[in-house]
């Protein structure tokens, strides 16, 4: 734990610890955004979400700016996933599935913004695959969200261990590394095998406005995308994707295929899924929320979706 100097608490520092802890936490969490650019490392880890594990490898290297991730499945079916930059690569699973890795979809963490909805602390040290780490701890201020424990790596500020907790302190979602070093991977730990399907990057492009709103959403939470696509089967589906700098969720309304279509809900370790059938002057439309929130909070958001004229073209 962190000691602070005599002289500080005979000065009355005492007032003052929240605010040191919450500093300290926000420093961890921009650790951990220059550490996944600048750190090279390798190592093993499981994943455990709704009572199912898995064991993954990595490789991880960082060199002038550049980021090249390999992380592959070891047991069951051989998923394998190569990204480039933060860029899927080639996949063989679809292009969104699979784990989410400490390097594999780095972000940036703005404390600042997160502070708004989570309480940060750093919460203690823990020992992980060998080494040493602190414990740092996000714990939101309503229940529309979940609670995330990181254990970070002392020497790189990586993590090496998350716990994703429900309002209970249920343990819905970890990620643990059970070997980690910090060794350049080869060159061939890098290359795909052939089971690993190239991915076709989408274009950049500013969001596409789409025809409907939330009417409630969590607060903290804003459109970070939106837009429209086709299905295998030609239909349209538009879709907006929600983010408060921590967690994220989707929205995706597509027309009603089948008269006797229902409303459904389905829970899979943190990720809820609520469809709605809604009711248009255009006609019914599904409502599919889907998300890492708790089900009430992705009811509620279903519940709230409505069409909405787009403004008229300039």
């Amino acid at each position: 734990m962190r000691v602070l100097p005599l002289a500080a608490l005979l000065c009355g520092s005492w007032l003052s610890l929240p605010a040191l802890a919450t500093t300290d936490a926000s420093q961890w969490l921009d650790r951990i955004d220059r550490a996944e650019q600048q750190r090279t490392f390798q190592g093993t880890f499981v994943y455990e979400r709704s009572g199912s594990f898995s064991t993954h490898a990595i490789w991880h290297r960082a060199s002038a700016g550049h980021v090249v991730e390999r992380v592959l499945q070891l047991d069951g079916l051989p998923q394998e996933v190569l990204r480039n930059d933060g860029h899927t690569q080639c996949s063989s699973a679809a292009p969104e599935g699979g784990v989410s890795t400490a390097g594999g979809n780095a972000r940036l963490y703005d404390a600042l913004k997160l502070m708004s909805w989570y309480d940060l602390k750093v919460a203690g040290d823990s020992r992980v695959a060998g080494r040493a780490a602190v414990v740092l701890s996000l714990t939101p201020k309503d229940r529309d969200r979940y609670a995330l424990e990181l254990h970070l790596d002392r020497e790189t500020g990586l993590p090496l261990k998350s716990l994703l907790l429900n309002a209970s302190g249920q343990l819905l979602e970890r990620f643990q590394f059970t070997r980690f070093v910090t060794e350049a991977p080869a060159e061939g730990d890098l290359r795909p095998s052939g089971g690993c399907l190239a991915v076709t990057a989408n274009p950049s492009s500013a969001p596409v406005a789409v025809p409907w709103r939330a009417d409630w959403l969590p607060p903290g939470f804003e459109v970070i995308s939106s837009g429209s696509q086709q299905d295998e089967h030609g239909t349209r589906v538009d879709r907006m994707l929600f983010d408060d700098g921590l967690a994220k969720f989707s929205v995706f309304i597509e027309p009603v295929k089948t008269p006797d279509a229902t409303d459904g809900r389905t829970q899979l370790g943190p990720t809820a899924a609520v469809s709605r059938r809604l009711n248009t002057a255009q006609g019914d439309v599904m409502v599919t929320v889907v998300g890492e929130i708790p089900m009430g909070t992705a009811e509620r958001i279903a519940l709230s979706i409505r069409a909405q004229p787009l403004p008229a073209k300039q």
